[in-house]
């Protein structure tokens, strides 16, 4: 039976991506990429080509149909010279001169963010003060805005928080994981929500608010218990999805974002997801996504990753969703270092062919496919 179910979603998609023309098209809905590491990349020796062409990442993902770009931000990381204000304004910038929206990812750290860390800032770690806390976070967001204003670079949407399933801002030596403190961990998003939406309202041009959450079986718990507690002034739903790491199968999704979309009124986004091309690994950086991502039907080929991404996305559209964000497609091999190794931990997931000088391959055809509602 679940061989039958895949086997006629992946039909569907190859029907709409071949001959399909959308008659939702006036609709609102965006396919996307974050782009974060590319500056970094392209500073360690990293090229991309398309045909065997070398191209300009933003310029090719632009010309083959990419609406938003995402970018993350960190707020002091000492063990990394990107991902600050200045690299963020250069991505930001690359992605407005290629006709792109822009999605800026508050961390509200110096490092990752995810389920399973919120680290605070290095700068706040002695703010004890919740309402103290929460005016420093005001102020940051602000100031971020500004800086960016200045230069006409207000991105078109801010995440507040990343993947914040557990509560935001935590000491790193006392983290506590599970359900949030919400008597805290309200005032903080609130804070953070108000900064957007007031900066917003200075600069006369709409913000678009994210609250972002890993798995949709996590949204459905923590936007409930985030309503409860009046944490309701946002306008997307973000969520990660990835197989690998979520209780919900792809024909399980529609049914959490049509719940979702449903309850709270918000419009529902996937603002990470990734699939492998191939589960070989090019240098010293072990593969994040292995095995245990694979979907029935979805192989780890460039065919597979390019269905996957058409299955999803069409999944999406037809349950009212927004849009569809891939997670760092240019993260190719380099000589660049992460935290726990030199390489890149995703050049199996990205959109380039490690094998052919970073040769684009068909994933890039995600991006502008057209899907029935």
């Amino acid at each position: 039976m679940k061989y039958l179910v895949y086997k006629k979603i992946w039909l569907a998609a190859a029907v709409i991506f071949l001959f399909g023309q959308s008659v939702f098209a006036d609709e609102r809905f965006y396919t996307g990429a974050d782009l974060s590491y590319v500056n970094e990349l392209e500073a360690c020796g990293a090229s991309y080509r398309e045909q065997g062409k070398k191209v300009d990442p933003f310029a090719l993902f632009a010309s083959k149909g990419a609406q938003l770009v995402r970018v993350r931000l960190w707020h002091n990381a000492d063990w990394t010279n990107y991902s600050d204000l200045e690299d963020v304004t250069k991505t930001l910038q690359r992605a407005k001169d290629n006709k792109m929206k822009t999605l800026l990812d508050f961390h509200y750290s110096d490092t990752w963010t995810d389920p399973e860390k919120q680290f605070i800032p290095k700068a706040w770690a002695q703010i004890t003060d919740t309402n103290e806390l929460a005016k420093v976070l005001y102020d940051y967001t602000t100031e971020t805005l500004a800086a960016l204003d200045k230069k006409g670079l207000l991105p078109d949407m801010v995440q507040v928080g990343n993947e914040t399933n557990i509560e935001i801002l935590q000491q790193e030596k006392t983290l506590v994981h599970g359900i949030p403190n919400w008597q805290r961990n309200a005032t903080l998003f609130k804070s953070g929500i108000k900064a957007v939406r007031d900066y917003s309202k200075k600069a006369n041009q709409k913000i678009e608010i994210v609250l972002h959450i890993a798995q949709p079986e996590n949204a459905l718990w923590w936007f409930k218990q985030a309503k409860e507690n009046g944490v309701t002034d946002y306008d997307i739903i973000g969520l990660s999805y990835y197989p690998q790491w979520s209780e919900y199968k792809l024909p399980q999704l529609p049914e959490a974002i049509r719940e979702l979309k449903a309850t709270y009124q918000k419009d529902v986004m996937i603002v990470e997801t990734a699939y492998p091309w191939t589960l070989k690994n090019f240098d010293k950086a072990g593969n994040v996504l292995n095995k245990k991502a694979l979907q029935p039907d979805f192989p780890a080929t460039a065919k597979g990753q390019l269905m996957y991404l058409l299955t999803l996305t069409q999944l999406v559209k037809k349950a009212g969703g927004l849009g569809v964000i891939y997670w760092e497609p240019a993260w190719v091999s380099t000589r660049c270092k992460t935290l726990w190794a030199r390489g890149s931990h995703w050049e199996n997931a990205s959109f380039f062919d490690a094998t052919r000088h970073n040769n684009a391959l068909p994933a890039f055809l995600f991006f502008n496919a057209q899907y029935t509602k």
